[in-house]
């Protein structure tokens, strides 16, 4: 699946796009007139459909309903950029659910489900 395609043609803005097991990470631009729900619903979507028509998994595949998302300024691009890239060798240092935890504290945020 050429994700970089797909995503064009659903007109979202695809930067960058890796992950490590049990998660992704994906850099990607909004236009005016998206907000970040439709975005994941359609990348969630579009994926879910590929991956169970092509029959890569003895189960049916589905995301999680969360997702976790974030602005990033321009200034931070290139880093985050290189973050997502290094996805494998980050992943050897520290777990998903680790790297997620000092995030949330580091930064204060809240999480909240629906």
């Amino acid at each position: 699946m050429n994700t970089s395609i797909n995503a064009m043609k659903k007109g979202i803005l695809m930067d960058c796009v890796n992950g490590h097991i049990e998660h992704i990470h994906c850099l990607f631009r909004l236009k005016n007139d998206q907000t970040i729900s439709q975005v994941m619903q359609l990348m969630k979507g579009e994926s879910s459909f590929w991956i169970n028509r092509q029959k890569l998994i003895n189960y049916k595949f589905e995301w999680q309903d969360e997702y976790f998302a974030i602005s990033v300024s321009e200034s931070q691009v290139n880093a985050v950029r290189s973050y997502i890239q290094r996805q494998e060798k980050h992943h050897k240092k520290k777990t998903f659910q680790q790297e997620y935890e000092i995030f949330i504290e580091k930064y204060g945020f809240h999480v909240s489900k629906d």
